[in-house]
């Protein structure tokens, strides 16, 4: 594969006038319903609603849903929808074929035969006796085995589903609950809740930076931290467009630069990028000074030391305790938040005091001045924001006497016990730590020249147009940096990459989750109910991982997946028994195997989803969900591109299916615990006036108005609704990064000191959280380490498994494990592919079509070879979370093609748990007859029933929509 160099040139004009096109659209066409209109209107007449879809889960694109006689009939982008620029992608069109599929679960549903069979046996039961079931069980399963023997599961963020979970089982006083956030998105969210503020990972793409960078990931094809269409149109209007991936993505193909790194080893790359700015001096040299704690002096020999300080995450108290160099290490009665720096302008210790989050001798007030930022080829609709002018050191930014903090140098201090010791600042420290990451040597560890690793990060870190005042945009760093070992440690590489060039809170940089005045945003609505009980003393400590992953008591956000399966098949390090799954599934992380056979052991088994799922097939009650199509809710960008809208019901569900939200309260009624405790609304309130609370902040008169405003409205840029929350770029300089409570819910308050929400108050560079959980040290800077099962780290292994295996591409018209039993989806893309280098298969003798098996010490699957020279020689990517909604089996043929079947369960990042799931090493070859079940290389069920592999099977006409039957 060679570099292309401006190949996407000649894209330009066709983008300009595409987005001159889109501007010219009418912002409101005409015939929208409102909120309070029925779905049921005479007949032939045609209704347009305004609604935000979520067939992909992660982006919250506008689009207008088409409805004829009731029925949903055709979707369309919102041109109101400045962050996904007025289109939608194949999974929203075919969102209408979920929303009619036969196959939709309809009523609560009760088992009658044995885990074992094919035929669970489903009858169906009333909404009571569903609801009186699972609370009954739960709370015999409670009494005999304690609350943590329990653990809830969730799917990825359709927002309304993902916390139902956790909500659910803290009823039952349980810590524990796998999701798929342990593995997306979460473990960034961790790393920069750790080192600077929750979810700064997220990048403003749709801020149009200068040098647009995709890391790890392809959202031009499935929606992700931002639209399709909106990836595309950044990537081919960027300056300069870097991909880094193992393989050629769709727009990598058309990139400026294509560093195409073995799997894993994106650590090493993101040090080498460091190297590569600190060498050449690219850094903001201002921001490392005020906003990172890159001058605070670090002792090598000094004992740790510190103070009690809260998690921000889980409300947990912890000891800091650090090597940076502190006032208390020097005299007496000193402060242990005040970190010392030295002042090379006066040639003196001076201090940062994390306590008040002031320096010595400043007088702080939050910044005011600055201008418009100046980004160019924004979408309509989108506003530019305010850009705070950079604050430094000078009386006119409060300091009493101006100062100039050291990054580089060796200082002599005396101890308060009479000892002389040597301090040197974080910053020279990073400096050295990234300086064994030359481009020379890492192109040796991840197979790209050295040349291209320079020239791309001197493109990234070279400031273009040098006139704003700040760099050339964020890093879109994606889902193969969490996939891994290394996940934390990858995160935080890229984060401080980022920070220090400029790009911290900037126009087109990197800078949280959208805050805006509704609750519909990170932590979704209607299932924090206000009533949540708080668990008893004791039980956060028996959280699942925090045995032997220490950080896991600081985040508190999830049990590690990997020991929640092994203590239901162990009973170590204490019984579970039970599990209630919102729309979650087991496939996404850990040994596919290993977790489901902890799903089968279960004692009790609760699943509400759409559909029959195959964990679903081994549950003892099902409960039916609404699609999106169904309900109400109140959305907000749960990335960085400002928007605020809804997801407006446009049908009525099917039976008795009902919205997750009302399902959880249902269980806190029968329980006895106030599902609300706010005066506003009563102990359970109805969705309506769920909806009503979740929009008042904004409007007032609630709900209604709120949903008939964005019908004719549509989408609201949060930078005008929110101006000082989210229209403001540099908020650590006003205080507004700590204006709410760490992890954002809306109501909340917080202190509005300048600054983050890190011990230091800074952007750390050194993590003090790190070494204080981790007192051995290895960890206090980014580090890169080898995958578990890599050539490097396992040569005995790849010596009989001699292929990289990486997986998770995204695919048009799937999401994840999502839309396998859409006949318009299924037909484009029957059966799972794995892409092989062509000189790779001729060597194993496998032709394009091919069945072929992929197999590890862990595991074997099929997938159908597709060769592709975008794919580097020795690594094969396969497609995840395959199974098959044809079969009539249980598992419904997970086990047949899955790759989370290949892994080490126990192959994880060791402060968070993520599963190491893209780089680890396995064997291929051509499935025939004789090495195949029922001697046929086709992957078949129990009764030899082949999967549906092509586009003609009949058997897809049997999943066409349909209309009739919908009623309870």
């Amino acid at each position: 594969m060679t570099q292309l160099k401006m190949s996407r040139r000649s894209f330009l004009k066709l983008s300009a006038a595409t987005a001159a096109a889109a501007g010219a659209l009418s912002a409101v066409p005409s015939g929208f319903a409102t909120a309070a209109e029925d779905a049921q209107e005479k007949s032939g007449e045609i209704k347009r609603v305004r609604t935000g879809c979520r067939g992909c889960g992660k982006m919250e694109c506008g689009v207008i849903a088409v409805v004829q006689d009731g029925k949903v009939i055709r979707m369309e982008g919102d041109p109101t929808a400045f962050q996904s620029m007025g289109n939608c992608c194949t999974k929203s069109q075919s969102a209408m074929q979920a929303a009619y599929h036969p196959d939709r679960l309809r009523y609560p549903l009760k088992r009658t035969n044995d885990k074992e069979s094919d035929d669970p046996g489903w009858v169906r039961i009333s909404w009571d006796e569903a609801i009186s079931t699972v609370v009954s069980k739960f709370n015999e399963l409670q009494a005999k085995y304690g609350g943590e023997s329990l653990f809830g599961m969730c799917g990825t963020s359709r927002v309304w589903c993902m916390f139902g979970a956790s909500n659910g089982m803290y009823l039952w006083d349980s810590p524990n609950i796998v999701q798929a956030w342990q593995i997306c998105k979460g473990p960034r969210h961790f790393a920069t809740m750790m080192v600077s503020s929750f979810t700064d990972s997220w990048m403003e793409t749709v801020g149009h930076p200068d040098v647009y960078v995709a890391w790890g990931g392809a959202s031009e094809m499935s929606n992700y931290d931002d639209s399709c269409r909106t990836t595309v149109d950044v990537a081919t209007r960027a300056k300069t467009h870097i991909c880094v991936d193992p393989r050629e993505t769709n727009m990598g193909k058309e990139g400026d630069y294509q560093l195409h790194l073995r799997p894993g080893t994106d650590g090493a790359m993101a040090l080498a990028w460091t190297n590569v700015v600190i060498e050449n001096d690219l850094y903001d040299s201002l921001f490392t000074k005020k906003w990172t704690d890159g001058p605070f002096l670090v002792v090598e020999d000094l004992e740790p030391s510190g103070w009690t300080e809260i998690s921000p995450c889980c409300g947990v108290p912890f000891e800091v305790k650090t090597k940076l160099l502190k006032e208390s290490d020097l005299v007496e009665g000193g402060s242990p938040q005040r970190f010392m720096v030295w002042d090379n302008l006066n040639n003196k210790l001076t201090y940062f005091d994390a306590g008040t989050s002031f320096w010595e001798g400043e007088t702080w007030a939050p910044a005011t001045a600055g201008k418009e930022a100046m980004q160019e080829n924004l979408a309509p609709g989108f506003s530019q924001g305010f850009v705070l002018d950079p604050t430094g050191f000078t009386a006119e930014d409060g300091f009493a006497t101006e100062i100039d903090p050291a990054l580089f140098g060796e200082f002599q201090v005396t101890l308060k016990d009479g000892s002389a010791r040597t301090a040197v600042p974080v910053f020279q420290k990073y400096a050295e730590r990234a300086a064994e990451y030359t481009p020379e040597v890492v192109s040796e560890i991840c197979g790209v020249p050295a040349e291209s690793i320079r020239d791309a990060a001197l493109a990234y870190a070279t400031r273009l147009r040098p006139e704003t005042g700040y760099g050339n945009g964020g890093i879109q760093y994606m889902l193969a940096v969490e996939h891994a070992n290394t996940a934390i440690q990858n995160s935080r590489a890229l984060n401080n990459l980022s920070s220090i060039c400029g790009n911290y809170d900037t126009p087109g940089g990197n800078r949280h989750s959208t805050k805006a005045p509704i609750e519909g945003g990170q932590f979704g609505f209607a299932n924090n109910g206000s009533g949540m009980p708080m668990l008893s003393p004791g039980q956060m400590d028996k959280l699942l991982g925090n045995q032997d992953i220490p950080l896991l008591k600081w985040w508190g956000m999830w049990s590690d997946a990997t020991t929640v399966y092994n203590a239901v098949l162990t009973g170590e390090p204490y019984p579970v028994v039970g599990a209630f799954n919102s729309s979650g599934n087991f496939m996404h992380q850990c040994n596919s195997d290993m977790a489901w056979s902890a799903l089968k052991k279960l004692d009790f088994y609760v699943e509400n989803n759409l559909w029959h799922t195959p964990g679903g097939t081994v549950c003892d009650i099902k409960m039916p969900a609404a699609h999106f199509l169904e309900l109400n809710s109140p959305r907000t960008s749960q990335g960085a591109s400002g928007a605020m809208g809804a997801t407006i019901k446009c049908i009525d569900p099917p039976g008795e299916a009902k919205f997750d939200g009302e399902i959880i309260e249902m269980l806190y009624k029968e329980k006895g615990v106030p599902y609300n405790v706010i005066p506003v609304a009563p102990e359970y309130p109805t969705i309506d006036q769920m909806l009503d609370m979740s929009v008042m902040a904004f409007e007032p008169q609630g709900w209604e108005k709120f949903a008939a405003d964005f019908q004719e409205h549509g989408w609201w840029d949060c930078k005008e609704v929110e101006p000082d929350l989210w229209g403001t770029y540099r908020r650590y300089q006003t205080g507004a990064i700590r204006g709410r409570t760490a992890v954002g819910f809306v109501g909340t308050v917080g202190d509005w000191l300048p600054g983050f929400y890190t011990p230091t108050k800074k952007v750390e560079i050194w993590s003090t959280v790190m070494e204080s959980f981790h007192p051995e040290g290895q960890w206090n800077l980014p580090t890169y380490t080898e995958p578990p099962h890599s050539p490097v780290s396992d040569p005995e292994m790849f010596a009989e498994y001699p292929l990289i295996i990486t997986t998770g591409r995204r695919i048009p018209v799937y999401f994840h494990s999502e839309h396998r039993q859409l006949p318009w989806c299924r037909e484009l893309w029957p059966a799972p592919r794995v892409e092989i280098n062509p000189d790779d298969a001729k060597e194993y003798g496998i032709e394009q079509g091919d069945w072929v098996w992929i197999e590890t010490p862990y595991g074997k699957i099929r997938e159908v070879a597709d060769l592709y020279y975008g794919v580097r020689k020795g690594t094969i990517n396969c497609e995840h979370q395959w199974w098959f909604p044809e079969l009539e089996q249980n598992g419904k043929g997970h086990e047949l093609c899955a790759v989370n079947h290949l892994i080490d369960p126990w192959a994880r990042d060791p402060h968070c748990g993520a599963s190491n799931l893209r780089a680890y090493l396995g064997k291929i070859y051509k499935a025939t007859p004789e090495n195949s079940p029922f001697n046929n290389p086709v992957p078949c069920g129990h009764d030899g029933t082949e999967i549906i592999h092509d586009a003609s099977d009949p058997r897809l006409k049997e999943w066409l929509p349909v209309y009739e039957g919908r009623e309870a």
